[in-house]
């Protein structure tokens, strides 16, 4: 319960850690969590346990920068200026988008950069259900 309280909180703060797999990696060092643990209980502070789940979580972002170094080299160069010109949690009309890129063609704009994007799950749409709708809005996670 405690672990599920764990994910909500850091995902309100941050919603891309919804998507980091922090519980994986507690099942890894299952151990070392549990003698984290056991020390903040003998020492009455919380220290030891927090400083494992940041060097645990600190691990898991290394990870997932290397995956996103190597997935980046198989990605087009037209998901790569998309990817450039977007920032993390920001939602973009599919218009604004193409005003950064410099774009005019709107189904171009979909089939070479939005797609390839969309089915990397590099960004996300925020009315998933309604992909052609006027008020969707295109998210970088």
């Amino acid at each position: 319960m405690a672990r599920l309280w764990h994910t909500a909180i850091l995902s309100k703060w941050k919603p891309v850690f919804a998507y980091i797999p922090i519980e994986s990696q507690i099942e890894k060092f299952q151990n070392e969590y549990y003698d984290a643990i056991a020390q903040c209980h003998t020492t009455g502070e919380s220290t030891i346990f927090i400083e494992f789940m940041l060097s645990q979580i600190d691990k898991i972002l290394d990870d997932i920068s290397v995956q996103i170094c190597e997935e980046k080299e198989q990605l087009s160069e037209t998901v790569k200026k998309l990817l450039e010109v977007m920032e993390y949690d920001v939602p973009y009309t599919g218009k604004a988008l193409m005003e950064k890129l410099g774009l005019r063609s709107r189904e171009g704009f979909r089939r070479n950069y939005l797609r390839p994007a969309i089915e990397w799950s590099l960004i996300r749409m925020e009315i998933p259900d309604k992909p052609n709708s006027r008020n969707q809005r295109y998210i970088k996670i």
